[in-house]
């Protein structure tokens, strides 16, 4: 598959995919000591942030839940994601299911997707791919730096947009599948993300910055005593191509089992599709 070939499934993905305060005690002494203590516990917000990336390299790997919230004339679908990633490598394995259809049925099958350094592999693409083959797209294609076209966040490129983190306040504790956390709310900057991230990331960042409406993400991160990241909520807003129109998409990663094998094969190149693929046709 040629370059322009490349660029044009990554469209069609993502074309797709638009279509379709903390309490007090009894005592007001006691209960703003504790509050006192648990903000200094949280350290310098800004700074655990950026440390967030590194931290999950250190876990080695986990499972993860993703979804991705899509808004676009008052349509509003959410695409959703479950699978384990290798943080040291930068491998993931994700299964995605798309939306029902308006009547309420299923009729796509889910796509297996394998996330990787430079490129996204998707298996049960359709639009006339067969289905013992895979689609690659080339990151280094993507305007969104893959942020959102594969209907699914890359885990650590989600965590290396903190690293661009201009203010962040701390919020409070909070709870993530029984796990304690601290709650911090901010914005990160994408240009200033790709120049602090790793190398496999800076050009996609890059990119995402300069292809998406603006290079400003709000989100909410939730770390836990580690400093892993347990959850994170990220806003990504940009210009549907056709209509020239703002989407707004809000992507939500669930990190969990941390040091779970992750065992994750990228596909030999026989395996994968090299032929034309249908510019409208959904995946089935």
């Amino acid at each position: 598959m040629d370059r322009r070939q490349h660029r044009r499934a990554g469209t069609t993905v993502l074309a797709v995919g638009i279509m379709l305060g903390l309490g007090t005690g009894a005592t007001g002494c006691s209960g703003s000591g504790a509050a006192a203590e648990d903000v200094k516990g949280a350290g310098d917000p800004v700074a655990a942030l950026h440390r967030a990336a590194d931290t999950l390299r250190g876990a080695g790997s986990s499972k993860a839940s993703t979804s991705m919230e899509m808004a676009t004339g008052g349509t509003r679908i959410t695409i959703r994601g479950k699978g384990v990633y290798d943080y040291r490598h930068r491998l993931g394995r994700l299964t995605v299911v798309l939306p029902e259809d308006p009547t309420g049925a299923s009729e796509h099958r889910p796509i297996t997707e394998l996330l990787a350094p430079g490129a996204l592999f998707m298996k049960n693409r359709g639009a006339g791919v067969p289905a013992d083959k895979w689609v690659r797209v080339e990151i280094a294609s993507l305007s969104d730096g893959n942020l959102v076209t594969g209907g699914v966040t890359d885990p650590y490129a989600a965590a290396e947009v903190l690293r661009g983190t201009r203010t962040a306040a701390y919020v409070g504790r909070a709870e993530v599948g029984g796990t304690e956390v601290r709650h911090y709310r901010g914005t990160a900057d994408l240009s200033r993300a790709a120049r602090y991230a790793s190398a496999g990331n800076r050009a996609p960042l890059a990119a995402a910055a300069l292809g998406f409406a603006t290079a400003e993400v709000p989100f909410d991160a939730y770390l836990d005593d580690q400093g892993r990241i347990r959850k994170l909520r990220q806003h990504f807003s940009f210009v549907n191509g056709r209509r020239k129109t703002a989407v707004a998409v809000a992507s939500t990663t669930l990190l969990y089992g941390f040091g779970v094998p992750a065992d994750i094969r990228l596909p030999r190149s026989a395996d994968i599709y090299a032929g034309r693929i249908a510019e409208n046709e959904p995946p089935h």
